[in-house]
Parts: C-alpha cells; sequence; structure tokens
C-alpha cells in the first residue's frame, strides 16, 4: 500500500510540474540538467506531452545557442521560469 501512495505522489508530482511549464510559455527560463548540454538560458515556447521546447538564447556551448531545444521536463534538475514576481534571469551575453 505505502508504495502505491508514493507512486501516485510521485504521478502527480510530475503532472503539476508539467502543468506549472505549460502555464508559463512565453516566459524566459533557466534550465541545469545532468546530461550535455546542461545548461540553458531561453524562451519556453512550447510544452509537447512532457516536453519543453525551448528557443535557447544562452548556452555554455555557444554552438548551440539560437537553436530550438526539446527538453524532457523529467530530466531538469534545477530550472526556474521568470515570472515578474521574482529576480530576473541575467543576460549573460557580452554585447
Amino acid at each position: 500500500m505505502e508504495f502505491q501512495n508514493m507512486r501516485m505522489v510521485n504521478v502527480r508530482r510530475d503532472e503539476a510540474i508539467v502543468e506549472h511549464f505549460k502555464r508559463n510559455k512565453g516566459r524566459k527560463i533557466f534550465i541545469l540538467t545532468e546530461s550535455f548540454p546542461f545548461m540553458y538560458i531561453g524562451i519556453l515556447k512550447d510544452v509537447v506531452d512532457d516536453m519543453a521546447v525551448v528557443d535557447v538564447l544562452t548556452s555554455h556551448v555557444p554552438a548551440l545557442e539560437g537553436k530550438e531545444w526539446h527538453v524532457h521536463i523529467h530530466s531538469i534538475d534545477v530550472f526556474y521560469i521568470e515570472t515578474g514576481l521574482g529576480e530576473k534571469i541575467p543576460d549573460l551575453k557580452n554585447d
């Protein structure tokens, strides 16, 4: 019984994270993942199933910038979405 409860909690948590991403389409997002390319800063363009579609503005690998990336939401370790209520994600480009 305990295993089933934990599984349901995980399912609800996963659904809530996907819904949070869907509610924030069009906003600037910062993402860290465990796998390459590790870091993205960009605009959250869309959410398809459990994939975030990100127009990447900045990455630690310049060749990957200016492209659209599909990131599996459940593979994201850390994220921050600008909502206008908290801090802004800094522009890391030296123009």
